[in-house]
């Protein structure tokens, strides 16, 4: 992916965060919806403030985890500062829900009718310096002949549309599986892991785009991690799984003879 062009550094400063960005661990950790905040720009978008504490406007217990996971691992980690109600950054730009109208099945006033300008505001707002600082951090570990393997981190809700899901965890990847194959393995080696493989989403979902954007056009080992928010509902809950994640993702190496689209099953 190309440079996005570049926002002045306080803009950036309110959109996105970066943590640890000289991390010497390989990983590169995102947390495309770690915030529920909405600038005073944008008041409540026409919504009730009870709407914004709910999945639709965030991913609740994600950033927690990612915080504690780069911790861990002395990893990077990108985080967005607005709530995807404004704009969801884990979506290209020609996505019908970039800017959603309707997010599950709740309307979103603000969202409606918006002119050429102003998604074109939004998107400089918060998916340049989003993408931006992605790929600045990426390149960097590049240029210093450092790894890079990019894992998003997000929350799911253990009812979607009326359908329960009984996925503790779940793995998403493509047809590059060098970095979610062990991760996979070595969760339900845990033996009390319920693990979803491209559940409850996979990329024909059009949920792996920043790693779609960031990792796949430079061969880099990537996966994401969705773990059900009732299951990081506290800190020590959000602790408990950070745990377990870096226990099975530090000991991870890369068979150096592996090929690049070796899978597991999808379903």
């Amino acid at each position: 992916m190309g440079r996005t062009g570049r926002l002045d550094d306080h803009a950036m400063s309110q959109s996105v965060r970066v943590t640890n960005p000289h991390g010497a661990g390989r990983f590169v950790f995102t947390c495309d919806h770690a915030s529920n905040f909405l600038p005073p720009e944008f008041g409540t978008l026409g919504l009730a403030e009870a709407e914004l504490s709910r999945h639709i406007a965030w991913d609740p217990g994600a950033l927690p985890v990612a915080r504690l996971l780069a911790e861990a691992l002395d990893a990077t980690l990108v985080e967005t500062c607005i709530s995807r109600l404004v704009l969801d950054c884990n979506r290209p730009l020609d996505a019908p829900d970039l800017i959603p109208p309707v997010s599950e099945t709740t309307a979103i006033p603000g969202n409606a009718k918006l002119s050429e300008a102003e998604r074109e505001a939004r998107v400089a707002r918060c998916w340049r310096p989003f993408h931006d600082a992605v790929e600045a951090v990426v390149e960097d570990r590049l240029a210093r002949g450092r790894e890079a393997w990019l894992i998003s981190v997000h929350s799911f809700t253990p009812i979607y549309k009326g359908v329960q899901r009984p996925w503790q965890i779940g793995i998403i990847h493509d047809d590059d599986t060098r970095l979610a194959a062990p991760l996979i393995a070595a969760l339900k080696g845990q033996g009390s892991l319920t693990v979803g493989v491209n559940q409850p989403y996979s990329p024909a979902d059009r949920v792996y785009f920043t790693l779609e954007a960031h990792a796949r056009p430079r061969a880099l080992p990537c996966a994401m991690i969705e773990i059900r928010n009732d299951e990081i509902a506290t800190g020590a809950e959000q602790a408990k799984w950070a745990g377990l994640l870096a226990q099975a993702l530090a000991p991870i190496r890369l068979a150096g003879g592996q090929a690049a689209n070796e899978t597991v099953s999808h379903r």
